[in-house]
């Protein structure tokens, strides 16, 4: 089993938290193993530098390195639609299984109430997940995937306070 749904510190010189360079927004480092899984086209001789995940919704920036002189990896650069950064359906939530927030609104919709966070924490503990590879944020999608079943929720209760996001 990958250890994607662990903690995991990460060791060297970059800090854990850099701002976007487009827009201010604090960006987390990701692996490097998710930016080369999930970029397109890569360039060859491509640096080993630190790179950050922007999931700011109105950045077009994805990833962007430590090192200035490594290149800049925007939504048109990955081979997979950035759940944080989409407002159209289908929004990805877990990649690893294929949930998207339909899935999850859809199932509160006819149930009351969602099953995807078990049904995901199954597979993880089977040993099926690969987040690191498949995120584009490299890390465990049940944070997210509790986010948006908490954020249906309120809707279907009628709450106004919805973050979108």
């Amino acid at each position: 089993m990958s250890d994607c749904c662990s903690a995991n510190a990460k060791a060297g010189t970059a800090p854990a938290v850099m701002p976007c360079p487009v827009n201010g927004a604090r960006s987390k480092q990701v692996d490097t193993l998710t930016v080369r899984s999930l970029v397109r086209q890569l360039l060859l001789g491509m640096s080993n530098t630190q790179y950050y995940f922007c999931e700011a919704r109105d950045c077009d920036v994805v990833y962007f390195p430590f090192d200035a002189q490594a290149p800049v990896f925007r939504r048109e650069d990955l081979l997979v639609r950035v759940g944080a950064k989409e407002a159209t359906d289908p929004i990805p939530v877990c990649y690893c299984f294929g949930f998207t927030r339909k899935d999850i609104q859809d199932e509160i919709a006819d149930t009351g109430r969602s099953t995807v966070a078990g049904r995901i924490t199954s597979e993880v503990q089977a040993g099926n997940c690969a987040c690191e590879v498949k995120n584009p944020s490299g890390k465990c999608c049940l944070g997210d995937v509790t986010k948006v079943v908490q954020e249906c929720m309120r809707v279907m209760r009628g709450d106004r306070a919805v973050d979108r996001r």
